[in-house]
């Protein structure tokens, strides 16, 4: 694993990925060098024209890349279905669904389904995605993996056995952005230890497992600055992000690693060595994204909030 970059991606011909957010930052540079070693790659984004751009500015850095783009809103349930359907129309099988994109401390707001914003982005949307993809999934296995993008942030955020309100974040006048963000990224690593119990349990060869890019240069911290307005604090965050975070070409590898390295084990979770930068290493991760219960609970209810069941994969 020391010194492991993007040349030393397995060849991926005959393989297929998807890559949500995949228009611009880790996502793009995750798609593009899935592409450079021969899979056929969806780009999954919100935005058609970005997409497109996306995908034309793909084949032209890697001259012959399978690469298509099909429109994917991870806030609205209805769009994520049909995300599903029109992927399955065209591809009978799925080898790698990365679930990178994400929104990150914006102020309070609600889906189309009506969860609050970021944990309904960065965890429901995934959370039914997966699941409504899980049969190409499994029409791949084995080899099959999915990679779930977190966040050293999830050291925020908490989501216990009794938590009420979940995917409320409170409320309104409750609410704190840096810790909603915190929770959704728990929430993607309890989905992930979960999942990864649930294949187990039924022998499936699929490998769930979860990444997260350290402090890189993303649109991520340049949106969350621009919320904060002309501060202190996002003055300094801007001056961290363009000192200290590694590019984005770095900031891809932990997700790039954990879909495609060999030995890499379920559940695991992958950032830079150093925590913040670093080449691809096992990462730290706080005790309770790994608790049972809490995994179950948070399923149980991912389930009745999206109302996409994983009948393949029974507790």
């Amino acid at each position: 694993m020391p010194g492991w970059n993007a040349t030393h991606i397995p060849d991926q011909s005959g393989r297929s990925a998807v890559v949500t957010g995949a228009n611009s930052g880790i996502g793009y540079v995750t798609a593009r060098e899935l592409a450079r070693r021969g899979a056929s790659v969806v780009l999954a984004c919100r935005s058609a024209a970005r997409g497109r751009a996306a995908v034309i500015r793909l084949r032209a850095e890697v001259p012959g890349a399978r690469a298509e783009f099909l429109p994917l809103d991870l806030a609205d349930l209805a769009s994520v279905r049909e995300f599903a359907v029109a992927y399955g129309q065209r591809h009978a099988s799925l080898d790698l669904l990365i679930n990178n994109a994400g929104v990150m401390a914006l102020p309070y707001g609600r889906t189309a389904d009506g969860f609050e914003t970021q944990l309904g982005v960065n965890h429901l949307g995934h959370f039914a995605l997966t699941g409504l993809l899980l049969s190409r999934l499994r029409a791949a296995a084995p080899g099959a993996r999915i990679v779930n993008v977190s966040s050293g942030f999830h050291v925020l955020g908490r989501i216990g056995p009794d938590d009420a309100g979940l995917a409320d974040a409170g409320g309104e006048h409750g609410y704190r952005r840096w810790i909603a963000y915190g929770r959704s990224k728990t929430a993607n690593l309890l989905f992930t230890h979960e999942l990864s119990r649930r294949f187990t349990a039924a022998g499936s060869p699929i490998t769930a497992v979860a990444a997260h890019p350290g402090y890189a240069s993303s649109n991520l911290h340049s949106g969350a600055s621009k919320l904060e307005g002309p501060t202190l604090n996002s003055r300094v965050a801007a001056l961290g992000n363009a000192v200290l975070a590694q590019p984005t070409s770095s900031g891809a590898l932990p997700t790039l690693y954990a879909a495609t390295a060999t030995g890499v084990e379920p559940d695991a979770f992958i950032g830079p060595r150093f925590g913040w930068r670093g080449a691809p290493a096992r990462s730290w991760r706080a005790g309770w994204t790994l608790d049972h219960t809490s995994g179950e609970l948070l399923w149980a209810a991912s389930e009745r909030l999206t109302g996409v069941s994983y009948a393949a994969l029974p507790r």
